[in-house]
């Protein structure tokens, strides 16, 4: 088996369900130590009200070939994010991956209302989950990635930041939420440089999380279903796909040559030559610029 992450310790702070648990996953699959974070444990549920647990991820990361360690964590507390990143400190000694993935903000968006109309509550708090808790993560987590050099951070999001750039996100806090993460792979990419880590920011496609296949009432087996009432759900992807963008990034010895840039799954599947679950290589950028946004008919030959 091929296992180019042996050794390595990553942090996915988010990991409960979508795209963090497959990242976990994926990371495992090539032989990381992964310490899966959420708030949703067998015992107790966060306000997502959804049954995936942390539990759960570390078990799969386990399976996979990995080390899953299942840590229940609540990103917002800065005690919690200490006492984790000592504890990984005491346990392994170094950090090397750190995703930030903890969002938990889907049931407080409120869609295409002008801010006048938002509940200021709901959006606070949103932004909050998106963007307070990835800062509270790294500034206790990146003292520890910093002690070795090639350290990499993840900042995943919704849309890379060209496209976040021009398109309106459909509720100012979200589109603030998902402009900020992009922002902060930049940032942090600036800082980390003299230490020899790097910093991106990523974004999966149309994602087929748990959720998504929820709503629309089909699951992995059955998903090209949900296709016939949202034709464009054609380019959508597995969490996997994100997943693995991570972990060859992270097993990429010149990883540092994306520092500070706005990548997607798609693009880097594209790159490093890897695929979905499925066989497939969805690409949303490319699909969304050249079939949604024109109002061509779905269709997913070229991107699939």
């Amino acid at each position: 088996m091929n296992s180019p992450l042996t050794g390595t310790v990553a942090l996915v702070a988010g990991a409960t369900r979508g795209a963090g648990r497959q990242i976990a996953v994926q990371l495992g699959a090539a032989g990381a130590t992964v310490y899966a974070t959420g708030r949703t444990t067998r015992e107790r549920r966060s306000e997502m009200g959804r049954p995936e647990t942390i539990e759960e991820t570390a078990e799969l990361v386990t399976a996979a070939g990995g080390t899953g360690i299942a840590v229940a964590v609540d990103h917002l507390d800065p005690e919690q994010v200490r006492a984790l990143v000592e504890r990984i400190d005491a346990e392994q000694g170094r950090l090397d991956v750190l995703v930030n993935d903890v969002w938990g903000g889907d049931p407080l968006i409120t869609w295409e209302k002008p801010v006048w109309e938002q509940p200021l509550d709901a959006g606070f708090r949103m932004l909050r989950l998106a963007v307070d808790t990835h800062i509270i993560t790294s500034h206790f987590a990146l003292p520890l990635m910093i002690r070795n050099p090639g350290g990499l951070v993840v900042e995943v999001g919704d849309g890379t930041k060209e496209h976040n750039d021009r398109e309106y996100r459909l509720s100012v806090f979200y589109d603030l939420a998902k402009v900020s993460v992009n922002r902060l792979g930049f940032s942090q990419a600036h800082e980390l440089a003299p230490h020899g880590c790097t910093a991106v920011s990523l974004t999966p496609g149309w994602l087929r999380s748990e959720a998504m296949l929820d709503h629309y009432g089909v699951t992995e087996a059955t998903w090209r279903d949900a296709a016939k009432t949202e034709p464009h759900f054609v380019m959508s992807e597995t969490p996997a796909l994100v997943g693995r963008a991570v972990a060859a990034l992270a097993a990429d010895p010149d990883r540092a040559r994306w520092n500070g840039q706005s990548l997607d799954s798609g693009g880097l599947a594209q790159v490093y030559g890897f695929t979905d679950v499925d066989g497939s290589r969805p690409h949303w950028a490319r699909y969304y610029e050249e079939v949604v946004k024109p109002g061509k008919p779905a269709d997913p030959d070229g991107y699939r």
